[in-house]
Parts: C-alpha cells; structure tokens; sequence
C-alpha cells in the first residue's frame, strides 16, 4: 500500500490553491483597484493570486479525472514515506519550538535529537555537539553580528 501520483498530483493542487488564495487575501487588503491613475499595490499579485487559484483548480479536477495507469501508481510506498516523515515531523516540531522556545533551545533539541536518534550517538557527545554548537550560534550572531535571532523563555532569564 502507498501513495498514488494522482492522489499527490490532488493534494498539491489543493495546496497551491490555498496559497493563491492567501496572495488574494493579503492582496484585496493592499487595494485592488485604481488609485490615482495607477494600479493600487495589490492588483497584479491579486490577479496573479487568482490565475494560480484557477489553474490549481483544473489540475485538482484533472487529477481526480485521470484514469490513465501512470496515474495509478505508486507515488511512493509506505515504508519510504515513513523514512520521509521521520525527518518532516521533527523539524516541523523545530520550527514550532522556535515560536515557543527561541531559535537555540529548539536548535539544541533538534541537534541532540537527530544525533541520538539518527546517528546512534551517546547521549553525552549529542549533548555537547547540540551544545556547543548552539553556543558557538549565539556568540556569533548575538555578539559579533549584532543579529538578534529569536528568543524565548531560557534566554530572557539570561537578560536577552
């Protein structure tokens, strides 16, 4: 059992459709019409929103419609696409842990992490890796490139 290129081909057009309908969205709130003799900021990328939002449409229908034997198989098996997700889910979790934790602590977590778990490395050397890198990260753009990187709840008791 997998995923067949139709089912994919449906999901990324309904995918890029609701992208095309966020442009049109954050478009409509610039101005679509005329200011003045000229265009207002959001009437091309609310166009463009649309014509992405139409053609995303066609390839959903076209690809519920497909029949042809291409379409009908596998896209990937299972037992790939959980190698896939092994990574996708931990780094979406990352990239959520950024808004709650800050940029280092998920950093730290997500090195330490995929070290133990993918490498099979000992606990005490994903510690330091995760660790050192994270401070080595902090240093450099806190201190000598005067970035600042978000922060959470760890670094505002450190008064940063």
């Amino acid at each position: 059992m997998g995923v067949l290129y139709r089912t994919v081909d449906f999901l990324v057009a309904v995918l890029i459709f609701f992208v095309g309908l966020a442009v049109m969205i954050e478009s409509y709130d610039l101005g679509i019409g005329w200011i003045k003799d000229s265009p207002g900021s959001g009437y091309f990328p609310f166009r463009i929103g649309a014509i992405i939002s139409l053609a995303s449409i066609g390839i959903a229908v076209q690809a519920l419609l497909n029949n042809a034997s291409e379409a009908r198989t596998l896209f990937v098996e299972w037992s790939r696409f959980k190698l896939v997700l092994a990574v996708f889910i931990p780094t979406a979790a990352y990239i959520l842990g950024i808004v709650f934790l800050g940029i280092y602590v998920s950093s730290a977590v997500f090195i330490a992490g995929f070290m133990r778990l993918a490498g099979k490395f000992k606990w005490l050397m994903s510690i330091a890796v995760s660790g050192g890198t994270v401070a080595i990260l902090f240093w450099l753009f806190e201190f000598e490139f005067l970035v600042p990187l978000p922060k959470g709840p760890l670094e505002a008791l450190f008064g940063y």
